[in-house]
């Protein structure tokens, strides 16, 4: 058996496929870890929600901004963006099905000292905490009032974490550490406008993973999010956004070699 991570599909689905060929995916023995953000941008996010939730055990998925907006705008929370590519998931025969699939997914997976996350864990939490954390979010998702929870997803504020928070705004942060995040200072403050290289992180910021003594360096992070960062492997960090919407590449990378795979998009 071999694990695959994968970064950002975003709706890609001709290159998932070629990538699931390329690796000689077999459903059977071995497993998919995705870094969320199935969908949007790319223009085919219906394939792509369809072919994850067919392999069924085989995929582990977590959830992504994209992700969480596609949900969000089913409920009519919010609207659709310019640059969305979300109308054939939303008006497909079997739009309910799939989004009360993708609405069941996890914010955070821990196995065998990997984590998997869209986007990254703030500096104050350790895995366990964080994964206690996400299950706040998820259990929101999952409550049979969820829509009331998108109506309260959408700002950047708290923007640090505190113990004591409570509602929303509890959730709200979880959610975006999770979703959002790229830099923070070291005290764990994070900005959402960054998108940029490393080496124009502005002043006081750093990247999540580099806060010194953040309580989950004893984990290896895998996550996606961040395309101009793209892909990064040292011991306790795997960032597999490589900008497939972009022109970039999608990757994949197995675990038990640290082996890449790519597929130029």
């Amino acid at each position: 058996m071999a694990i695959y991570a994968v970064g950002d599909i975003q709706g890609c689905h001709n290159e998932f496929r070629q990538l699931l060929e390329d690796i000689r995916f077999d459903p059977a023995q071995d497993k998919l870890w995705l870094v969320g953000d199935l969908v949007n941008r790319g223009p085919g996010s219906l394939d792509v929600l369809r072919l994850v939730k067919s392999l069924g055990e085989s995929a582990i998925t977590v959830l992504g901004n994209h992700d969480l907006h596609l949900l969000a705008v089913a409920e009519g929370v919010a609207e659709l963006h310019r640059s969305d590519t979300l109308d054939a998931v939303l008006n497909a025969p079997d739009r309910d099905e799939l989004l009360a699939w993708l609405r069941q997914q996890r914010l955070l997976y821990a196995e065998a000292g990997y984590v998997l996350v869209h986007a990254g864990l703030l500096p104050q939490w350790s895995v366990k905490q964080a994964a206690s954390l996400a299950s706040e979010v998820e259990n929101a998702l999952r409550d049979e009032h969820y829509a009331e929870f998108f109506t309260h997803m959408y700002g950047n504020t708290p923007h640090s974490w505190d113990d004591d928070l409570t509602g929303y705004k509890r959730l709200r942060i979880i959610t975006n550490a999770f979703t959002r995040m790229r830099i923070c200072t070291p005290q764990g403050e994070m900005e959402f406008r960054f998108k940029g290289e490393l080496e124009k992180i502005v002043a006081g910021y750093l990247p999540w993973f580099e806060v010194p003594n953040r309580m989950s360096q004893e984990a290896t992070v895998i996550f996606g999010h961040w395309s101009a960062l793209g892909l990064k492997v040292t011991p306790n960090v795997i960032a597999l956004d490589t900008g497939c919407i972009w022109g970039g590449a999608l990757t994949a990378i197995r675990l038990e070699d640290r082996r890449i795979f790519q597929v130029k998009c």
